[in-house]
């Protein structure tokens, strides 16, 4: 078997990665990576590509059928991955979540990939306060992110088949330690501030409600759907991934940080402009399609271990929404820098120029 993992240098991709390597401890594992994250390590073990086979280095709108030859199955991770980047770089944001991932669903579909896994978003429900939504809702994407994954879901249904099965799923959002750790998103962002300062700040009013998922729970999923048969969830498939219990208003995630970590101040902004990203989310269908595979972790687990990693890291800075944690501004590091183009392409500052080796 062989299986190309997109993204996999993220924050994500290497926790995928590993609950792969332990379900197909004898398939061949593909990596195709741009690369903007790999310098962004945060654990003291093994260097998580040591889990692939092989490692592109290649940005996912240059991605020829010369390397999806022989693959069974794609997991399509690689994106722009949050509204901050996605505000910034709007039309980038579409050319590689959106027209980039068609494209390469449609070359997967041509060679023989038969199953085309994709990371998409409960996000794309926007501002949805009055019931929990369903896969079914209308949909209502407020971002740049949420609207690519909106889009790429539509042409993705169009592709799939009986011999091109397809598997959506739209994944509350991200939390937990990782070895490429994101701290530009919400839980992870409080447990920050609470290990670094003592302090958790809401910059909004703390009343958006917000679905959230550990990423191994999320790698659990993905694990499940590398297996879908397609008489569950039919030829193409979208699905709501997470769980009931894991819809929380973000003051209450502020309150459970500072509930675990001790002598924590909370900070809510009331005066905040409010937030319309709010929605939550109804998993029946996940649970009833992979009862074997549902989420295992809980909050109060997830706060703690991301509070221990840190902990373990040494974690200490007061200023961490202006660092390397944070994906934007890694992205504008690398701009600024001369190291990525205005499409953010590798500049030719990165060719390697031939040596006595070559």
């Amino acid at each position: 078997m062989r299986i190309l993992v997109t993204g996999n240098m993220g924050y994500i991709g290497p926790t995928v990665v590993k609950k792969l390597r332990a379900s197909y401890a004898e398939a061949t594992i593909i990596g195709l990576d741009i690369g903007y994250f790999a310098h962004c390590l945060t654990t003291e073990n093994i260097f998580p590509e040591c889990y692939v086979n092989t490692q592109y280095f290649c940005d996912v709108r240059e991605i020829s059928k010369n390397m999806l030859q022989g693959v069974d199955t794609i997991v399509h991770l690689a994106a722009i991955s949050n509204d901050p980047m996605g505000n910034r770089f709007e039309k980038i944001t579409l050319d590689v979540n959106y027209r980039a991932s068609i494209e390469l669903a449609k070359m997967a579909k041509e060679v023989g990939v038969a199953n085309f896994i994709f990371a998409s978003s409960c996000s794309m429900y926007g501002s949805a306060e009055d019931t929990p939504r369903k896969e079914q809702s209308p949909l209502n994407p407020l971002t740049a992110y949420a609207k690519s994954k909106v889009f790429t879901e539509r042409d993705l249904c169009h592709l799939a088949d009986g011999k091109f099965k397809v598997t959506c799923l739209r994944f509350a959002t991200a939390c937990g330690m990782s070895d490429r750790l994101r701290l530009d998103l919400v839980l992870n962002d409080f447990v920050a501030g609470a290990v670094a300062s003592k302090k958790v700040t809401v910059l909004s009013d703390g009343t958006p409600w917000r679905p959230l998922i550990h990423i191994e729970d999320m790698a659990r999923a993905i694990d499940w759907a590398s297996k879908r048969d397609i008489k569950s969830g039919g030829e193409f498939l979208a699905v709501n991934v997470g769980s009931d219990r894991w819809n929380y208003q973000v003051q209450d995630l502020a309150e459970a940080v500072a509930d675990t970590v001790p002598g924590v101040d909370v900070s809510i902004n009331k005066n905040a402009q409010p937030d319309k990203r709010s929605y939550r989310v109804d998993f029946s269908l996940f649970k009833s399609l992979a009862a074997d595979h549902q989420p295992q972790k809980d909050l109060g687990t997830t706060i703690r271990e991301l509070k221990e990693g840190l902990e373990k890291m040494k974690f200490d800075d007061y200023e961490f929404r202006n660092s390397k944690f944070m994906r934007l501004k890694v992205l504008m590091d690398l701009r600024n820098n001369g190291l990525l183009n205005e499409t953010l392409n590798w500049t030719h500052n990165l060719l390697v120029k031939k040596g006595p080796y070559s």
